[in-house]
């Protein structure tokens, strides 16, 4: 029998990741029960209460994870999709709709979605052949391109920039060899994000515009800023742009609007993610209603939360260290404990790895200024460490 009370809703989560574990850890308090899909040794195991051990990709497991939970969501875009489809059919509650999740799964079709419905982005062309890359690169010519997998990547994976001379000079150096797009490189003043949540009613609330800083080589947020330095024109443009991407979608839940701000002050998307997002971690101690509470207030049927500013805060994520993998101990720990509107989050992972993502750390602080001072702080004092 459905589950009619809100206060006691069992949430099914297809991954058990960082994003996952603190979904979990945001909505406890409001007597969630939540069951989870993954592997054995996942980020959420200690805290579900029913772990189903298997992959994302196995239709089978999905349906276990579906019977025994009254609505579904999921923390990443590489499942099986199809299934989700059926059992959406079916009856069973998803969100966000996996109809959704079939139009960004693919790099290539979420591009086309774009153009179809006048949404500013980057020019992009499709290619699976030697042959479609040698014409693309004579097409968009520059001195260098972007090329994405249309499929499975993540953190970075899957997304390089290349140099056009060495395609013309070799096809061998093409990046990939599955299915991709090829995008022209876009110079900017800086990457924003925009947070979206959107209900089954179709309320709508965003959160302040952030700014972000990557890493240039594992191409990973290294700080990220909020509020984004941005004209309040510019911060208006943003905001419109992000809610008619996810209008248009007809998105059900949380979403982040990844842009560009060309230097001739053009903003351009590049990506959306249907799912919490690493660019709202802040929003844990920074908002009044988290990222991960707000999905699950969706997920309830409960009213969005305001998504106002409590304080200006900065995030920076701890990856481990270039220089080891295994067991590890965070090095500065207890003096950035000691530091006042310090937030440490550590993501439950039994070993460390070069660039993985372990945990972040959320800055607030009076002005952005103050945070972004006490962030390069921690910077300096943490890292991991072999333990």
């Amino acid at each position: 029998m459905k589950n009619t009370n809100p206060l006691r809703k069992t949430i099914g989560i297809i991954g058990g990741g960082q994003l996952g574990r603190m979904m979990i850890e945001e909505s406890l308090r409001l007597n969630n029960d939540f069951n989870i899909l993954d592997a054995a040794d996942c980020s959420c195991a200690a805290l579900a209460k029913n772990h189903i051990v298997g992959k994302l990709t196995d239709g089978a497991s999905i349906r276990k994870l579906a019977e025994i939970s009254d609505v579904l969501t999921f923390e990443i875009e590489h499942v099986d999709v199809e299934t989700l489809i059926q059992i959406e059919a079916e009856g069973k509650e998803i969100i966000p709709s996996p109809k959704v999740l079939q139009i960004i799964q693919d790099k290539g079709v979420q591009k086309e979605f774009f153009k179809t419905h006048q949404i500013p982005t980057a020019p992009f062309v499709m290619v699976d052949t030697p042959n479609d890359w040698l014409y693309a690169v004579k097409q968009f010519g520059g001195e260098k391109l972007v090329a994405k997998t249309r499929k499975d990547g993540y953190d970075g994976k899957g997304v390089t920039i290349f140099k056009t001379a060495d395609v013309l000079s070799d096809i061998n150096n093409i990046p990939f060899n599955t299915p991709s797009l090829i995008e022209v490189f876009i110079p900017c003043q800086k990457e924003i994000s925009v947070l979206v949540a959107r209900d089954t009613q179709g309320n709508v609330k965003t959160w302040p515009v952030v700014e972000m800083e990557f890493d240039p080589i594992a191409n990973l947020v290294t700080f990220l800023d909020c509020p984004a330095n941005l004209s309040a024109e510019k911060e208006h443009e943003a905001r419109e742009i992000a809610l008619h991407t996810i209008e248009k979608l007809n998105g059900v839940g949380v979403y982040a609007v990844e842009m560009f701000l060309t230097h001739d002050n053009q903003i351009l998307v590049n990506e959306v993610a249907p799912r919490p997002h690493n660019s709202g971690h802040h929003t844990i101690e920074a908002c009044y209603t988290s990222q991960f509470e707000q999905l699950v207030r969706i997920l309830m049927g409960l009213p969005l939360g305001s998504t106002d500013l409590i304080q200006p805060g900065v995030m920076m994520n701890l990856l481990g260290a270039d220089d080891f993998s295994g067991t590890y101990r965070l090095q500065g720990l207890e003096e950035i404990s000691a530091m006042e509107g310090v937030y440490v989050h550590l993501y439950g992972k039994k070993e460390s790895k070069p660039m993985r993502k372990m945990g972040h750390v959320t800055v607030i602080a009076s002005t952005l200024n103050a945070a972004k001072e006490k962030a390069k702080q921690v910077s300096k004092l943490v890292k991991f460490v072999a333990d």
